[in-house]
């Protein structure tokens, strides 16, 4: 089990305030999110010491001390990391008993996690000592691609003013998707960003689903339910559509296998679905209540079906799926510090909003996403729509109608509805 902290240069990112505030606060704090997103290393700026739970023996090894009650592992400078705690989840009740025993000293452990632990593999839920953050990888802001000239916290607070100019051009866009938000891409040789991409899903699809040794999964079943995941990126397809895709001419799942495969890509942070929004309107209109297919990143989609950049260029229709699966990951970033949930609109008769940001309070915005700039009054159209049909008395009006673009100009429309560039957007 080793106990070093890294060192160097460390790109910051959005969640670091809400580090330090949590771990002012509780006695412990939970980062969880997907693999190689980089809890890690941004757990390592607050950390004084670690221990790292890495191979089976490092787990053999600390099951047996946490059995007989030897706590040195958890002995250290705080904070403590521990870093991948689901490996023994046991863990988990000797550090929430620890803190507590601490005569409620803050900040004493940081925990990272890439998958959810086996269930009943924890008694106590932690509440009250143990903190949770949820990590995502890098939004283009802090990958240093998005300029960050136009805030989302500022549209939802009086700042409604909107100017900018984004230099994010679309091969930089298609390069940047096919590379993801993975912290590590960034530090290749050019060229070979996506690789990162590529190994992350070969890893996922060869390990993390078979950690629990009643829980074989087939990689080749994995594989094929992630390219069709990647085919219907960013829609409403249903999971018999995904079904009859995996299946082909003479496949066998069944549909409850489809679901544990499902979830297991959840339980480790892979697949992240867009869930439906459900507003109180003037009118008694149905509204959808599935969700829209996403990932955590959109390159592990590029990456299952094997698109490159160069490809993604070509296919215009491609581009925009993965286009508004990248803006929602950046959404789901720049909201996090707002408390944000991020949901999509769309109700019986086709009216369909891509993305709403709501806050607590009922405060809400609303966002098209748009890669081409013809389509921005299209986009408008559907937000003013949308605004019009919303029991405002109950859900207020909207602190912005925006349509989000692959574009270069932020600027706001006669009509009110902003127009705002991925490129200039930030938290």
């Amino acid at each position: 089990m080793h106990t070093h902290i890294m060192s160097g240069e460390y790109r910051k990112r959005i969640v670091d305030p809400y580090v330090k505030e949590y771990l002012d606060l509780m006695g412990a704090l939970l980062i969880e999110g997907p693999k190689w997103c980089g809890k890690t290393r941004t757990s390592e700026e607050f950390a004084k010491s670690a221990l790292r739970i890495e191979s089976r023996k490092d787990i053999r090894a600390l099951k047996l001390a946490l059995d007989n009650w030897v706590k040195t592992s958890l002995e250290g400078d705080t904070p403590r990391l521990i870093d991948e705690w689901q490996g023994v989840p046991e863990i988990w009740d000797a550090i929430r008993f620890e803190v507590d025993h601490r005569h409620g000293k803050r900040g004493q452990f940081i925990l990272t996690g890439s998958s959810t632990p086996p269930k009943g593999s924890v008694v106590h839920s932690g509440a009250g000592r143990i903190a949770r953050l949820t990590m995502h990888p890098m939004s283009l802001f802090e990958s240093g691609e998005s300029n960050g000239q136009i805030s989302l916290s500022g549209l939802f607070g009086s700042d409604n003013a909107v100017g900018g100019y984004s230099e994010l051009t679309l091969d930089k866009l298609a390069n940047a998707l096919t590379r993801g938000g993975w912290p590590e891409s960034l530090n290749v040789v050019s060229g070979n960003e996506r690789r990162i991409a590529k190994e992350y899903v070969k890893a996922v699809t060869n390990s993390d689903f078979f950690r629990d040794k009643n829980d074989k999964k087939d990689p080749e079943s994995i594989e094929r339910i992630l390219e069709s995941i990647s085919r219907n990126i960013s829609t409403l397809a249903s999971r018999e559509a995904i079904r009859r895709d995996v299946n082909g001419a003479e496949g066998t799942m069944s549909d409850a296998v489809l679901v544990e495969y499902i979830n297991s890509m959840k339980k480790i942070f892979l697949v992240e679905n867009l869930p439906a929004w459900n507003p109180h309107m003037r009118s008694r209109t149905r509204l959808m209540r599935i969700s829209k297919w996403h990932f955590t990143d959109p390159s592990i989609a590029t990456a299952a079906l094997g698109i490159s950049s160069e490809t993604i260029l070509s296919d215009y229709k491609t581009f925009g799926l993965l286009f508004e699966s990248l803006c929602i990951r950046d959404l789901r970033v720049y909201s996090q510090p707002l408390d944000g949930i991020v949901s999509y609109f769309r109700d019986n008769n086709g009216n369909e909003v891509d993305a709403i940001i709501e806050l607590p309070g009922r405060r809400w915005g609303a966002v098209e996403i748009k890669l081409n700039d013809d389509n921005i009054d299209k986009g408008a159209k559907n937000l003013l729509r949308l605004r019009d049909k919303i029991d405002t008395e109950y859900m207020k009006q909207p602190s912005f109608l925006m349509v989000l673009t692959a574009g270069q100009f932020g600027y706001r429309r006669p009509d009110g509805v902003l127009v705002v560039p991925i490129g200039c957007l930030k938290d």
